[in-house]
């Protein structure tokens, strides 16, 4: 099959304004960093005032943690920072926040790797340089920083701005106050700036054991904003990193390593979302103490929080989503009914219409629930443009035409026939398939007695062959518990798809069927939401799974699906679309996977 010139997506309206565009426009308008030299090398405070002219206007940054596969909450976030960068002549870094040894592993830094870039958003290789918010390549580590961060720190503590305390976890928990109690001042709080940055030291030196001492910030324990009360900014922990090795006893806490890593790498505005917002009076204290001690530049960056995206029946727990994979509910992080991309990509879905659903679902400051139906209609939206057609019948039974070789000169004859491989786009040329004797057909295209509204087969009703014949039911068999097992209909002459006098017998019903001469078996897999609750996460996990999301069909499909590639989004015609499954199929035993139906059908 050829693809059509144009493989663009739905159309869709110029992007609608949000207030981060705003932000973003304000700052240009008022020359906000128009003084920043943009270059040089993250990590060092002398090339980043000395540094180069880029043309960059603005830096924006997905900085997701590599302890999991990414899911369509991240694929939000992906497309805002790039977009956003695209949109204003910027940069957006792909950066590793790695500060979790214990959790982190290099197969999660490839699949984000991988994600990403396939989401259309390069990062890692310069053959793309009109990439979307990539004028260059970028990605970097947080890792990559952790000698200056911890310059930084020892700064903290001659400062008189970070002390090391040597409480236990629970009395560090318990000092700390709630909302209506305000916090208790560690009894190591009044340490000297030297004998903290000799335990410190010690700390760092591997004299110290995991979980006996932290390094906090010394701010306001009384603040009305607990995450001020002395927030820990690093903590010892004996743990192999995936890019360090083991030079490193201590790791920075992911709240104090994030401002550093953007001001590194002269973010403009940190995207991030909402529940990270009681979180920014400490970037903001950390940058300008930093900034006072001349270890970064000013201006530094600001962060701006967003809804995150919230779908029904979507569960975007890395933790959760890990425990299917560890336990075995699922086939992987790939499967295709998890809510990851790499599940969502097997699935069938395409970089354009995760784009288009990110779009579509708005940015903004307050929170709600956007409908699955919404995902699955941007599929649809941007494949049935481009999507070759074919028949395939997955609920299979044997449909005979009982005078076909008194009509067509002998029972083994067969008729050619075709269809477009789209019906917009004839330059994607004709698909070619056979008819015969015996077809498969969907079992629920007959009836032994017409329902109300019924205008497939039921015996005396004439239906057409789509794109063949006009055949007339006469009737069926069934084996004694009842079940169907053949539909016996005779051909009504002259009225082949295509030739003259084809249309002088007017029928209603019109089926899909496949040739059982020229047929080819297939796996089909028929997915739906792996969640029924509508909003899961309030119960128990495995009780609000969807016992019903997998269904396996036995199915035939026409024969220019054999050569059906990966990748390739394909509408089975009344069906829905479906792709290629990458992980079980094989020569000889093609596996298709439903992405989307033609409509939502979930409430039915």
């Amino acid at each position: 099959m050829t693809s059509p010139t144009d493989k663009s997506s739905a159309k869709t309206a110029a992007a609608p304004s949000n207030f981060l565009r705003h932000v973003i426009e304000n700052d240009l308008a008022q020359g906000a960093y128009s003084g920043r030299k943009w270059g040089g090398s993250p990590g060092n405070a002398a090339h980043h005032a000395q540094g180069m002219t880029d043309p960059a206007k603005v830096r924006l940054r997905f900085p997701p943690e590599p302890n999991g596969y990414l899911h369509i909450g991240h694929a939000k976030s992906i497309w805002l920072n790039f977009e956003l960068a695209r949109e204003y002549g910027g940069v957006s870094h792909l950066r590793f926040d790695d500060t979790n040894p214990e959790k982190e592993e290099q197969e999660y830094v490839d699949s984000i790797r991988d994600a990403v870039k396939w989401l259309g958003y390069e990062t890692y290789l310069a053959d793309r340089p009109s990439a979307p918010g990539t004028l260059q390549p970028h990605e970097y580590f947080a890792s990559n920083y952790f000698d200056f961060m911890y310059e930084a720190a020892e700064y903290l503590i001659g400062a008189g701005l970070a002390y090391v305390d040597e409480q236990t976890a629970d009395e560090v928990r318990a000092n700390r106050g709630d909302f209506n109690t305000p916090g208790t001042d560690s009894p190591f709080r009044t340490r000297t700036p030297e004998e903290n940055l000799a335990r410190f030291r010690a700390m760092r030196d591997g004299q110290v054991a995991d979980g006996a001492a932290i390094l906090r910030a010394k701010i306001d324990m009384a603040s009305t904003n607990i995450n001020m009360r002395d927030p820990a900014l690093y903590r010892v922990r004996r743990a192999h990193h995936h890019n360090t090795g083991d030079k490193w006893c201590i790791y920075p806490m992911y709240t104090y390593a994030h401002p550093i890593e953007d001001a590194l790498e002269q973010i403009t505005h940190s995207i991030c979302t909402l529940e990270f917002e009681d979180q920014r009076p400490f970037y903001d204290w950390l940058l300008d103490r930093l900034a006072e001690g001349g270890l970064i530049a000013s201006p530094h960056p600001r962060q701006y929080e967003f809804a995150r995206l919230n779908v029904t029946h979507v569960m975007t727990s890395k933790r959760k989503l890990r425990q299917l994979v560890e336990e075995g509910h699922v086939d992987g992080w790939d499967d295709p009914r998890m809510p990851t991309i790499a599940g969502l990509r097997r699935r069938g879905y395409t970089p354009e219409a995760l784009r288009l659903f990110c779009e579509r679902s708005g940015t903004t400051k307050s929170g709600g629930w956007i409908d699955y139906a919404s995902l699955e209609a941007a599929l649809r939206d941007s494949l049935d443009p481009i999507a070759p057609r074919a028949m395939a019948v997955l609920d299979p039974v044997k449909l005979v035409i009982t005078n076909w070789g008194e009509l067509m000169g002998g029972d083994d004859v067969l008729d050619d026939c075709s269809a477009p491989v789209h019906p917009h786009h004839p330059e994607m040329g004709k698909r070619e398939f056979k008819l015969g004797r015996e077809v498969w057909i969907e079992s629920t295209d007959y009836e032994d007695v017409q329902p109300k509204g019924f205008f497939r087969l039921f015996p005396g009703n004439k239906v057409r062959l789509k794109y063949g014949h006009v055949i007339e039911c006469t009737g069926a068999t069934r084996d004694a518990d009842g079940k169907l097992v053949e539909v016996q209909a005779t051909l009504v002459p002259d009225t082949k798809s295509g030739t003259p006098g084809a249309d002088a017998i007017k029928v209603k019903g019109n089926i899909t069927w496949v040739a059982a001469a020229d047929a080819v078996q297939a796996e089909v897999r028929l997915y739906e939401r792996l969640f029924a609750a509508a909003n899961p996460g309030s119960g128990e996990l495995l009780d609000e799974l969807n016992k019903q999301s997998l269904e396996i069909c036995s199915a035939f499909v026409e024969p220019s699906l054999a050569m059906a590639e990966a990748g390739v989004g394909i509408q089975f015609e009344r069906h829905g679309y479906f792709v290629v499954d990458t992980k079980t199929d094989a020569p000889g035993k093609r596996v298709f996977n439903r992405a989307a139906g033609m409509r939502d059908s979930w409430g039915k």
